[in-house]
């Protein structure tokens, strides 16, 4: 089992990014960032990993029997989560929204690892759709907690701003969706019940229809905030002339 090495691997990037990388940091931002690093380290290596985990068989079903590769893609995100989720214990616990983010996120991930053996496909093919705007996100989170301090920051976040939401909006509200569909009506049809507990797959519907949702909803709001600071920016322009 590769879990407790990639744990190990995470906690020291994020201990020295949090001691060594951004030691001269607010602390705040320093924690944040710390984060942001281990996300990096996790999103794009994640897809990368997913996709060669999936594509290593001509044939995929929601049903099928997790190969050794996907079950180490499987740990490679479990010790993700679980050392951002000690994060946001120990730095943000008031932030019950990332926190039961986490652990709904690592019950998916544990229970198709080591309870069920089964259904990988759906859940690594949810994991490349959910990180594959990962170093977008995380790079548009550090400029964002920057922009105050650093006119580099400002702008890295006004110029990343437009295109990565429309890259989200499009991953998170039709890709997502459209993928969460079909692994329904399969799941529905009966497809995965001699093999998945239908409590099983009936809680991985429900938090990944959840966790959309949520990220529909924060990407609107993004979109309402950017189109208002572009009517204050434009407010201002005209008084200027």
């Amino acid at each position: 089992m590769d879990l407790p090495l990639f744990f190990l691997m995470f906690l020291i990037i994020y201990l020295s990014a949090h001691f060594i990388l951004f030691r001269n940091w607010a602390s705040k931002l320093r924690s944040e960032a710390a984060s942001c690093l281990i996300s990096l380290a996790h999103g794009t290596p994640a897809v990368i990993l997913a996709y060669f985990a999936i594509s290593a068989k001509e044939k995929f079903s929601f049903a099928d029997t997790n190969t050794v590769f996907q079950n180490t893609v499987l740990e490679y995100s479990i010790a993700y989560f679980l050392m951002d989720l000690c994060h946001y214990i120990v730095f943000n616990p008031s932030d019950v929204l990332f926190i039961g983010h986490h652990l709904a996120t690592l019950f998916v991930f544990v229970t198709c690892r080591f309870l069920v053996f089964h259904g990988a496909y759906g859940i690594l093919m949810l994991l490349i759709l959910a990180e594959v705007t990962s170093f977008c996100q995380n790079v548009w989170t550090l400029s964002s907690a920057l922009k105050g301090e650093s006119e580099f920051a400002r702008q890295v976040f006004d110029v990343l701003s437009p295109p990565f939401y429309a890259f989200y909006s499009v991953v998170r509200g039709f890709l997502g969706p459209l993928f969460v569909y079909k692994m329904v009506g399969f799941y529905v049809s009966g497809g995965a019940d001699n093999v998945i507990p239908r409590w099983v797959w009936v809680s991985w519907i429900c938090v990944v229809v959840a966790a959309i949702s949520v990220s529909i909803l924060w990407i609107c709001n993004q979109w309402i905030e950017l189109y208002r600071r572009r009517l204050v920016v434009g407010d201002k322009e005209k008084k200027i002339r």
